[in-house]
């Protein structure tokens, strides 16, 4: 009788080689993101305008500086790959905010007024980011 070896699966080399490279893309794809909505606030819509938005929502206006702060703030961190778990973690407010806000729209965001589709999908890759950690090419490897 032959005898039965247990063989364990590992990724090839070119996938556990590329894997640091995929979760800084991640991340930099969510800070630009994120710093791309914090400038549509402020440039765009206004400081004004974001703030009598958030109010016509019923929230209060200071909430909508904090906003543009965490999304401005947290673009830039996860960029330069600062503190990539906590940044991460800390904009998952901002667009479960987001998503209550879409909630009414339906699911796609292609609806009127954009569904609830996008923030969550963003959510779900905050929390990734935040498992993953931040890859390669950071701002000081201690703060990563």
């Amino acid at each position: 009788m032959e005898a039965t070896h247990m063989t364990t699966l590992s990724p090839p080399a070119t996938a556990t080689s590329l894997q640091p490279h995929a979760i800084s893309l991640l991340r930099v794809a969510l800070g630009v993101m994120a710093l791309a909505h914090g400038s549509l606030k402020l440039f765009v819509f206004t400081l004004p305008g974001t703030v009598g938005y958030f109010e016509s929502l019923g929230l209060p206006g200071f909430l909508a500086y904090l906003t543009i702060a965490a999304e401005i703030g947290g673009g830039a961190a996860l960029l330069l790959g600062v503190y990539t778990r906590w940044v991460s973690l800390a904009l998952i407010p901002v667009l479960l905010g987001a998503t209550w806000v879409h909630l009414g729209n339906g699911w796609m965001f292609s609806n009127a007024g954009g569904g609830w589709e996008f923030p969550v999908f963003w959510t779900l890759a905050l929390i990734v980011q935040a498992g993953l950690g931040s890859g390669r090419g950071v701002l000081d490897r201690r703060f990563a």
